[in-house]
């Protein structure tokens, strides 16, 4: 297991959540890179892209049932596989951090804001972004697992041919 990836991806994110709450106010957005990235601090009540279904007792219901599978299924990889290791630390350590969120406050502080004028991407936190990346981690680990054992497995290699 890479504890310390999680741990890393757990204190980054509540770093600038930290950081984000003592600069800011509450619905104060301010430009980092013109209007292409900008720090907007919300709270979201909601899961992810601010989707609202249930209420707060589902919500902190379903994150820990997926806390719960997600040290599942990384107790259960091997250790030889370190793409997926890290991928599920990633997701571990996010969604850690917005667990923490959402026992202490009831909701889940996000501040990063990415777009172009109107068009805009959902407010998200450094939490959501280690999730993201650890399930694109996750995929391509499981991806290259199916073909690494596709391109071992003896129906895949090239066999000599008879008719010579």
């Amino acid at each position: 297991m890479k504890i310390w990836i999680a741990l890393l991806a757990l204190a980054l994110d509540q770093g600038s959540k930290i950081a984000v709450t003592g600069w800011m106010q509450r619905g104060e957005s301010l430009p980092v890179v013109g209007d292409l990235i900008r720090l907007t601090y919300i709270h979201n009540p909601g899961a992810v892209f601010g989707l609202t279904f249930g209420g707060r007792s589902l919500h902190l219901t379903l994150s820990l049932l997926a806390l719960g599978l997600v040290v599942a299924v990384l107790r259960k990889t091997p250790a030889e596989e370190r793409r997926a290791h890290v991928g599920l630390s990633m997701i571990l350590g996010g969604a850690v951090g917005n667990m923490i969120d959402r026992v202490r406050i009831g909701e889940v502080i996000d501040f990063l804001d990415l777009g172009v004028g109107k068009f805009r991407w959902y407010i998200f936190n450094v939490a959501d972004a280690f999730v993201t990346v650890g399930v694109l981690a996750l995929v391509t680990a499981y991806l290259f697992k199916s073909h690494e054992s596709q391109a071992q497995s003896p129906g895949s290699q090239a066999q000599g041919s008879d008719s010579g």
